[in-house]
């Protein structure tokens, strides 16, 4: 290594210059994992959900070990393609309560609480109470995201109720679901309060409604907080700004990614089924011109069958996919990444990360960001051992540290902290060499393939 270095004129960089970090891959062999995340003020563990075994598992982060025993098994979850278990929240107040919430189907929506046991790394399982529950027309669109956000509320993200074009059996007739805002909760981002209940007298449902919610007192569920979207997969909470960034899944022409500030009071329309991405829905003879007052999103990518005959606003090569999987803002320990919010390509298996650059939401064109960029290849995201593919999900740890997930392999890979042991390349900027003592193989990522898609 060190002739390496003398031959090359390769010099040691500091940990803070761009690329000073690495991913490892700190899990294997997981069933179809599909989220991440931990509790509050938890530095320890973080929380893994496998989709179609109904079961959370815990790694400790320190010894980058699963422990044997899961937290919790599900009974009763259903196992097509898109079903499953796929969404884990942690009460804010986790340490004091123990409340945890989960959100699978059976083969209905459903989102049930649970508390831990005793044991802080068991759930008791007969702890479970019902929350919400939403009638699914279809097997897929299940959208399956649920999250608190920095009012204390617990968001909940819903798909359209599957099917091509929001009008199969169980979709409104004259609009889709995602645009009937009464008596419809699918296609929608809800908002509940967890602490109440303004249901009694039913069993099933264990919440309250909070009083800004933008359909309170008017026209509409009571419960939505945005609408006017095909399958949420994955949204995210900026936790510096507020910012809630949602990834909707496309049907045949465009993915795209929205963001509601964190100033906002709730009620967005987001477009579906009249609109995918910033264009008429080419198919089903469901598109149209936006509704009143929707907004589009911020960044939308063609699938590469249309990639320059459709007027997707993607900006072409190295950009084309056909289903985006959502992350977050990165907010972690590696200051090279800070602000930048990531997220992926399901059947391609390609990174991607942008900055939303704070446009207001009114003038939103498919074109609302900067620095847009590929990470495909690059050495700081290229992971020890492993290859990144198949990414169904990401998560944050209690610190802010990326994690990403793939399913296909079972693989869960964190973006750690900036490292040491990395070469700058003299007078190239931003090019490194990693000097490991451990070997390193590098691999290719996977081309595309479309077994598992959140489609």
């Amino acid at each position: 290594m060190l002739a390496t270095v003398a031959a090359t004129g390769l010099v040691m960089a500091g940990p803070a210059s761009a690329q000073g970090f690495t991913t490892e891959r700190i899990a294997a062999g997981l069933a179809r994992p599909v989220y991440l995340t931990a509790p509050p003020g938890d530095g320890d563990r973080i929380f893994v959900v496998e989709q179609h075994t109904g079961t959370i598992r815990i790694i400790d982060l320190a010894t980058r070990s699963e422990n044997i025993q899961p937290f919790l098994t599900l009974a009763g979850v259903s196992t097509g393609n898109e079903q499953g278990l796929l969404g884990l929240a942690f009460h804010p107040q986790y340490d004091l309560n123990g409340f945890f919430y989960v959100y699978y189907t059976d083969p209905n929506t459903k989102v049930v609480r649970f508390q831990v046991s005793a044991d802080p790394d068991l759930a008791d399982p007969l702890s479970g109470t019902p929350v919400l529950e939403i009638s699914q027309p279809q097997a897929n669109h299940n959208g399956g995201w649920i999250a608190f956000g920095p009012d204390g509320a617990l968001y909940i993200a819903s798909g359209d109720g599957g099917g091509a074009n929001d009008s199969d059996s169980g979709h409104t007739a004259s609009t889709g679901n995602a645009q009937d805002i009464t008596d419809n909760l699918l296609g929608k981002i809800l908002r509940i309060d967890v602490d109440g209940d303004d249901f009694p007298a039913d069993l099933q449902r264990n919440y309250a409604i909070p009083s800004d919610n933008p359909f309170v007192g008017v026209t509409g569920d009571d419960e939505i907080w945005v609408y006017g979207l095909r399958n949420p997969w994955r949204a995210s909470f900026d936790r510096d700004t507020g910012d809630l960034y949602i990834a909707d899944v496309g049907q045949s022409y465009c993915e795209e990614v929205d963001v509601q500030p964190g100033s906002s009071s709730g009620g967005e329309n987001y477009g579906w089924r009249l609109r995918e991405g910033v264009i008429a829905t080419p198919t089903g003879g469901v598109g149209g011109p936006p509704p009143p007052g929707s907004i589009d999103p911020i960044f939308d990518y063609p699938h590469p069958n249309t990639a320059g005959s459709e007027p997707c606003s993607g900006p072409g090569a190295g950009f084309t996919g056909r289903s985006v999987t959502g992350g977050y803002v990165y907010r972690g320990p590696t200051s090279e990444l800070a602000g930048r919010y990531f997220f992926a390509d399901f059947v391609t298996g390609e990174l991607w990360s942008l900055r939303y650059d704070g446009s207001d939401p009114n003038l939103f064109d498919g074109g609302n960001y900067t620095e847009l960029t590929n990470h495909s290849g690059e050495i700081g995201f290229i992971p020890d051992v492993g290859t990144i593919g198949s990414v169904s999900s990401f998560g944050e740890d209690d610190a802010g540290n990326l994690y990403v997930l793939d399913l296909s392999d079972g693989e869960v890979f964190l973006i750690p902290e900036p490292s040491a042991g990395l070469l700058q390349l003299a007078g190239v900027t931003g090019v490194w060499v990693l000097a490991r003592m451990r070997g390193r193989r590098r691999r290719r990522w996977p081309g595309p393939h479309a077994e598992g898609s959140p489609d």
